[in-house]
């Protein structure tokens, strides 16, 4: 299970996996959905592209998640042949759940009703940059619904 530490006064987050820091975010601009991923030694680039987000290294999408109705929380993503719906589990709450077919196989939610913290339980065969991606897709949601 990860953890998602916000910064201060930002939508900037780390992610925690056991205690030990795995990944940082930085917002890269503040009207416009563009943020920097650092993993490891990796600095990745997440940025919406029309109807769909994109996560990039060194300007290469190795994610991608297309919104099929721009109206709604609703996204698919594919990955390694398979595809997965990431959307909000309700219309008046800010938890997400990834759903391959008609079963869960994750979710993000905030730790708090008032609080930017989050818990996000991924699939374990995802890579990390994947994992981290998801996250900052909720976060950017979440950022639009404040």
């Amino acid at each position: 299970m990860l953890k998602v530490k916000p910064r201060m006064w930002s939508y900037a987050f780390s992610v925690d996996d056991g205690g030990q820091t795995v990944a940082h975010s930085a917002d890269v601009s503040g009207w416009r959905d563009k943020g920097e991923i650092r993993i490891e030694d990796d600095v990745y680039t997440a940025r919406r592209v029309k109807s769909a987000y994109v996560l990039e290294l060194a300007s290469r999408v190795v994610a991608r998640a297309d919104q099929p109705r721009w109206w709604s929380r609703q996204f698919e993503i594919a990955h390694a042949g398979r595809r997965y719906s990431f959307r909000a589990k309700s219309a008046f709450r800010r938890k997400f759940v990834l759903l391959e077919g008609a079963s869960q196989v994750g979710s993000i939610a905030p730790r708090h009703v008032l609080t930017q913290q989050a818990v996000a339980d991924l699939p374990k065969e995802f890579p990390l940059f994947l994992q981290v991606f998801i996250i900052w897709l909720a976060m950017t949601l979440w950022k639009h619904e404040d």
